[in-house]
């Protein structure tokens, strides 16, 4: 029996009249590779938010192992396990990729404070950064600049730098957004070949991706979860094939 690892019950969000967020249960599974879709105004956005700490819910609980992390602040989830990367990457332009990694890794280590030493004087973050850089594909670019970087190696340097926080739970926002065609396939073998030990939501609007990677998919509609299923469940359902496949899977 798989274990849950982060889990929504009864999530509510409200904004006056508007209600983005209606009544939304969710159990991301360890090892989960767990797809969040649906049309604009679903209420995704709104629910990583939720699930992040960024907004606070009306009402309804999140979870985290068990343990009730509804009222944590962001840096805390982060802190336990919760990591996230965003639709427009939140990169530090002026440093290049080995500084952006030692950066998180040292913070990781508690070492942080120690940023003016040399790069690489620490074992653990240089043998850290190297496998990486390695696994992201991005050693041959690892002292260029983040703003001379092609899009898609700025999108892999920020699942890079989540992945170094070591998360329980990676919260993958649109991560092909905005990405070329060409350069997509890099990032789609990259995610795939994550750490199997690392629970994933994804949201996502390219089918191709999800439908590649995904072994659950939670279908939201109107702020609630319409439809949940394997893929082939999902793919083939006649009421999610309306309101959202049916649109050119766009959502």
């Amino acid at each position: 029996m798989s274990t849950v690892v982060l889990e929504t019950h009864k999530l509510l969000k409200r904004f006056g009249g508007i209600t983005p967020t209606n009544d939304v249960s969710l159990q991301v599974h360890k090892g989960a590779r767990h797809a969040l879709i649906g049309p604009n105004g679903a209420g995704k956005t709104t629910l990583v938010n939720l699930l992040t700490g960024v907004l606070e819910p009306t009402s309804g609980r999140i979870s985290l192992d068990g343990q009730d992390i509804t009222h944590l602040a962001s840096h805390q989830r982060v802190r336990r396990g919760i990591v996230r990367t965003f639709q427009i990457n939140q990169l530090f332009n002026e440093l290049t990729p080995l500084q952006s990694l030692a950066l998180t890794v040292s913070a990781r280590l508690g070492i942080s404070h120690q940023w003016w030493k040399p790069m690489g004087s620490d074992a653990r973050v240089a043998d850290l950064c190297e496998k990486l850089l390695k696994q992201f594909r991005l050693d041959d670019v690892m002292d260029q600049k983040v703003n001379v970087l092609a899009y898609g190696k700025r999108r892999l340097l920020e699942i890079a730098t989540a992945l170094a926080s070591e998360p329980r739970v990676l919260l993958l926002d649109e991560p092909v957004a905005g990405v070329p065609e060409g350069e997509r396939q890099e990032i789609f073998d990259t995610i795939n070949a994550l750490p199997a030990d690392v629970s994933i939501l994804l949201i996502e609007h390219d089918m191709d991706l999800v439908f590649n990677f995904a072994k659950t998919v939670s279908v939201l509609v109107n702020g609630a979860v319409f439809a949940e299923g394997d893929v082939a469940s999902i793919s083939n359902d006649p009421r999610v094939k309306s309101v959202y496949l049916g649109e050119g899977g766009h959502g």
